[in-house]
């Protein structure tokens, strides 16, 4: 995939799992975006007082295919309009200013998630879910929203999913599902031991893993098949009840559901229409 923007939001998001000569460059690029873009690999490794190698390392790092796919992502982030941080809760904060916090969080959780977002990576998912004759969704605590709504949207087009918060009954519903069907573990941190666990139990049985998880080294991303990215850094001191997290869970939820709809759209549409007409019988 040739990424047009996300690279300064790939770095941020990497930079507490870089190695020290790659966090120097990293931060180089992220104080001096302007200048790096028209720096060779050579420039940009004696600026950052690194090496050209770290440079190589640090695309390596980032999954990106060189030096070239780096600078031309970081020329889409100068190009982007809208730049804020996440803001956290405040004393004396008014209604009005809670209500503009809050939305330029989602917003910008929402940005941030799609510039991690990997279409190879979405179209492997895709034809995991449609391979899948059952699918389990799971998540702890705020995580576990996203995989309720997981549920609820494909339930909807007549895929067979659960997304139940009892973890010894997923562990014991993966005990019985066959090769071809797919667990999806949640988790904002990565290191959610029940969501690792269960993984695990999967991967041991030989079924498809997709994990939608922090960008970055988790303990949750090394072990599934594929990963869908959330931002790292998204969630403020206070976390704010996971609120941004959270938003970017669901977007991927969504990405993943309009995906594989719209590969299946004839049949999807006359399975939305049931759902539709039955719903309507208790109005």
């Amino acid at each position: 995939m040739s990424i047009q923007s996300g690279g300064l939001t790939m770095i941020k998001n990497a930079l507490s799992d870089l190695p020290e000569s790659e966090m120097k460059t990293a931060n180089y690029i992220l104080k001096y975006p302007n200048k790096v873009v028209s720096m060779t690999a050579s420039e940009l490794g004696e600026a950052s007082e690194t090496s050209s190698s770290a440079v190589i390392r640090l695309c390596k790092s980032l999954n990106l295919s060189g030096y070239q796919e780096l600078k031309m992502s970081i020329v889409g982030d100068l190009n982007s309009l809208y730049d804020a941080s996440y803001s956290d809760i405040r004393k004396n904060d008014t209604i009005k200013s809670l209500i503009q916090s809050l939305r330029n969080n989602a917003v910008k959780s929402i940005d941030e998630t799609m510039q991690l977002l990997n279409e190879e990576t979405l179209a492997n998912s895709i034809k995991l879910i449609d391979d899948a004759d059952t699918i389990i969704f799971y998540g702890m605590g705020a995580s576990f929203i996203a995989a309720k709504d997981a549920q609820q949207k494909f339930i909807r087009i007549n895929k067979n999913c659960h997304a139940i918060e009892d973890t010894h009954l997923n562990a014991t519903m993966i005990a019985n599902l066959k090769q071809n069907d797919l667990v999806i573990g949640i988790s904002s941190s990565g290191e959610t031991k029940e969501t690792v666990k269960l993984i695990d139990i999967a991967n041991s049985r030989g079924i498809n893993t997709i994990g939608i998880t922090r960008y970055g080294k988790t303990s949750l991303g090394k072990i599934t098949k594929y990963n869908l990215y959330t931002p790292s850094s998204i969630e403020t001191p206070f976390r704010s009840s996971a609120t941004s997290s959270r938003m970017s869970q669901l977007y991927i939820i969504d990405v993943l559901f309009m995906s594989y709809a719209t590969s299946k759209h004839d049949s999807i549409i006359r399975c939305l229409e049931n759902t539709v007409n039955a719903v309507n019988d208790f109005k």
